[in-house]
């Protein structure tokens, strides 16, 4: 099939698709003989413009580009922020990160200057127990060189069925010769849970980054493995979180929530509503509860948080979500391509839609700046009578700001200071590790180490003042702590090093004693409303 027909077959199928869901054509899902008529002309016209352009524009067009990156998704961005087309290769991603899994050697890379860097094997995948550390620069992947080749294509030939062999070559600071590495492919899992362990006595600390096909499961094992039931607190750090699939959003707000609480509902224009309750409850894990947010949190992260607010069950703390709460129905179509159509919106328990506003503004003000309305568009009462505010994502009840960085510290971060990179300023730990120094876990950024540093930007022409080294001192230690702990000792030590001293980490251990109140005084009144009798403390 030849590339023009190709994409007309799918604009085609975009369209049946569309008018089917109701999000084109008609009032109802039934088509009629109007609806019929609009839909054959849009398809006789569309087909016109495209035999016009590739017959006279003036160099050679690629339909394939046309149609997949111009015609589908400019007819999308018409109808909201959300609803989009993927091709064949962003299906296929789609689908890994639904799966939770993929076949490979497991590691994380990233392009820098013009080269693919591992920024991080993970603990336990076929990389790691190889050997490929963060920082090792990717030369040859098969006897094939990288240079040339984007990041995503060296991802690509990385890739590859469960059992077969990879052989990845190497550079690495402190090594004359280049390092071959013979990996053997192995499915890879895309965890959801990043991060679980005890933060510090009596607190448990669960990292959850997405919602996949396995994110039940895992947070059951993690609260499993810290004994949920005896904590004091619990810590759920969604910070980042995108979201992910709805039933997994309902799954995990199942484990919290009492049982028949309801967690979510949902409805559109041609879509009914539909409500979904905790079927099996928490079941006795009563642990004080506090969710971080910030305003990259959104989807199914605003679900949960949405329902644990409403409920009670525990305190929001952070920065505003990010308010996306409109629901997609993907759907395949040919040439392996799939649809993402937005066909309802989210509302909380309380009754909060959590979508922000983007019909009056555009999609530059919407992805980027974030703009929420300056007054609150609803006010909902939660389970104990608290206000909470809807129709720009969810506010957390504690607002703690991110801390901001100086503009030495912006610096050093633009200029790759910290990060292993191979060629240009960045590349210190690279750089102090590639001398090959005895690390263990009592590593600190000392004086020694400090020195280093100090050489290490007058070499580069990196410039800064005694003042700003003295402000971002504390700072500059704990971002190359961090950066040896990674390289050191995998992703998950790493991220363990930042959270020692992050704020908004501080303030939610802080917030347990108020959520367990909380929760209790919301119990008590639901009770009394219900006419039940109240336990006595």
């Amino acid at each position: 099939m030849n590339s023009e027909r190709r994409g007309l077959v799918v604009v085609v199928a975009v369209l049946l698709v569309s008018a089917v869901l109701g999000g084109i054509y008609g009032p109802n899902v039934r088509a009629t003989t109007a609806s019929a008529d609009d839909y054959q002309t849009a398809v006789r016209d569309f087909t016109r413009v495209l035999n016009v352009v590739q017959n006279n524009y003036a160099d050679t067009v690629d339909v394939d580009k046309a149609v997949y990156q111009g015609a589908i998704p400019g007819m999308l961005r018409m109808l909201d922020p959300h609803s989009s087309f993927f091709d064949a290769k962003q299906f296929a991603l789609l689908r890994e990160d639904q799966r939770g899994k993929y076949y490979g050697v497991g590691m994380v890379v990233a392009p820098r200057e013009n080269h693919t860097v591992v920024m991080a094997p993970y603990v336990g995948a076929p990389a790691y127990n190889a050997g490929i550390r963060p920082g090792d620069v990717i030369v040859k992947v098969d006897e094939k060189s990288t240079d040339g080749l984007t990041t995503s294509e060296v991802a690509d030939m990385l890739k590859g069925p469960k059992g077969t062999v990879v052989k990845i070559t190497v550079s690495r600071e402190g090594y004359a010769e280049q390092l071959v590495f013979t990996v053997t492919r192995d499915e890879i899992p895309r965890h959801s849970v990043d991060i679980t362990f005890m933060l510090k006595p009596g607190v448990g600390y669960i990292r959850l980054s997405g919602f996949n096909e396995t994110t039940d499961h895992e947070i059951a094992d993690a609260l499993r493995r810290l004994n949920a039931s005896s904590l004091d607190g619990l810590i759920l750090d969604m910070r980042g979180n995108p979201g992910g699939l709805l039933n997994e959003a309902v799954a995990v707000g199942d484990m919290f929530l009492d049982k028949n609480q309801l967690i979510v509902s949902h409805h559109g224009r041609t879509s009914p509503e539909r409500r979904y309750y905790a079927v099996r409850g928490n079941q006795g894990v009563t642990v004080p509860l506090v969710i971080l947010v910030n305003n990259n949190s959104a989807s199914a992260t605003e679900i949960v948080s949405g329902a644990v607010q409403d409920h009670d069950r525990g305190l929001i703390v952070g920065e505003t979500t990010f308010g996306k709460g409109l629901v997609q129905t993907v759907t395949p179509l040919s040439e392996n391509t799939g649809l993402a159509l937005t066909t309802a919106r989210y509302y909380t328990p309380s009754g909060r839609l959590i979508q922000r506003d983007y019909k009056s503004i555009s999609l530059y003000e919407y992805h980027y700046e974030r703009k929420v309305p300056d007054h609150p568009t609803e006010v909902k009462l939660t389970d104990s009578g608290r206000q909470v505010t809807g129709g720009g994502g969810i506010t957390p009840d504690i607002a703690v700001p991110a801390p901001k960085l100086t503009k030495f510290e912006q610096l050093l971060y633009r200029d790759d200071v910290f990060f292993p990179a191979e060629t240009g300023v960045g590349g210190f730990t690279r750089f102090y590790l590639g001398s090959k120094p005895a690390i263990n876990k009592d590593f600190e950024a000392d004086d020694n180490v400090m020195r280093t540093f100090r050489e290490y930007l007058s070499k580069h022409n990196v410039r800064y003042t005694e003042p700003e080294m003295a402000e971002g001192l504390e700072w500059i230690k704990r971002k190359i702590k961090q950066e040896v702990f990674m390289s050191s000792f995998g992703q998950q030590e790493g991220f363990k090093v930042l959270l020692e001293a992050d704020p908004q980490v501080q303030k939610a251990v802080e917030a347990i004693p108020q959520a367990r109140a909380l929760y209790q005084n919301a119990k008590k009144i639901v009770a009394q409303r219900a006419g039940e009798p109240v336990e006595q403390p």
